[in-house]
């Protein structure tokens, strides 16, 4: 082999490599913005590129969001293959066993708006807030349900229920619950978005859209996030939403890197600890 060839083959592993990484990117945007359809086809070029345990999770996603759970699980199952350390593939793998014996291999695909804007997961004290649901749906269902979904708050009497792709998925915790459903009465508008879900377990994060002029000086949530648990939003954290997200409920771990939405928030705040200094009465500012 000459020089010549040498630097030849250099330059053509270095473009792959930029290739690779373009592919990468683009398939996050496109993800980041539910083109899913997109989303498959730029993570299927990658994988003609060679395998990738990543791309196979980003193309099992976009085709489970599309409806084709069969294949989605043979993209997780091939993930897992590339790398038996995968939780996020081993996980979703048992998520869809049971939505192919509920729907089959096929199921409609995500609702338009099924997913929740960046801005919601993004924290700004006093405006955002944490919590967790109550009265779980049937596991059946939550097996549909996503990190990053969006869901809608409905008041039902005394009571906050969450809504996500058209089914009700549980009851906002009651502390919680209560402070809203006042600040909804005189005409505050919230929007809310999934950040992490286990077996038993579903977190949300709530957003103030809209503070009613009768509302001006009460806080939505009025215990602000420690500062040294806020991390920035980082490209591609969306995408990543399941990526080691429900590793962290639980391992419990703090340290790993940024890659979703339950690293990108800081740590919730709710129940008792996020109401002590008001149990009666809303904060006025």
């Amino acid at each position: 082999m000459t020089f010549s060839d040498l630097d030849t083959a250099k330059t053509t592993a270095t473009n792959q490599t930029r290739l690779k990484r373009q592919l990468a990117e683009q398939a996050i945007a496109q993800a980041s913005a539910a083109q899913w359809a997109d989303a498959g086809d730029s993570n299927r070029k990658l994988l003609e590129m060679g395998p990738d345990a990543e791309a196979e999770n980003r193309l099992a996603k976009a085709l489970w969001e599309l409806g084709e759970l069969a294949e989605a699980r043979e993209h997780y199952q091939t993930a897992l293959a590339l790398d038996p350390t995968n939780r996020v593939a081993e996980r979703n793998i048992d998520r869809l066993r049971i939505l192919l014996v509920e729907a089959g291999e096929k199921t409609v695909p995500a609702q338009a708006g099924s997913k929740a804007p960046v801005s919601i997961f993004v924290e700004e004290t006093g405006k955002t807030g944490f919590a967790y649901l109550t009265d779980l749906a049937d596991f059946r269902k939550l097996a549909q349900v996503n990190p990053g979904d969006a869901v809608e708050l409905i008041p039902e009497g005394n009571r906050l229920s969450a809504i996500s792709n058209g089914r009700r998925i549980g009851m906002v915790e009651p502390r919680v619950a209560a402070r809203l459903l006042k600040l909804v009465a005189d005409g505050n508008k919230y929007a809310a978005g999934v950040t992490s879900l286990g077996d038993k377990d579903v977190r949300l994060i709530i957003r103030e859209v809209f503070q009613d002029p009768r509302n001006y000086g009460k806080v939505s949530f009025p215990t602000a996030a420690k500062s040294t648990d806020l991390r920035p939003y980082t490209k591609g954290t969306l995408l990543r939403e399941e990526m080691e997200l429900e590793e962290e409920l639980e391992e419990d771990i703090e340290d790993e890197e940024i890659e979703d939405l339950a690293r990108v928030l800081p740590a919730e705040v709710t129940g008792e600890e996020a109401f002590e200094e008001e149990p009666d009465e809303l904060e006025e500012t």
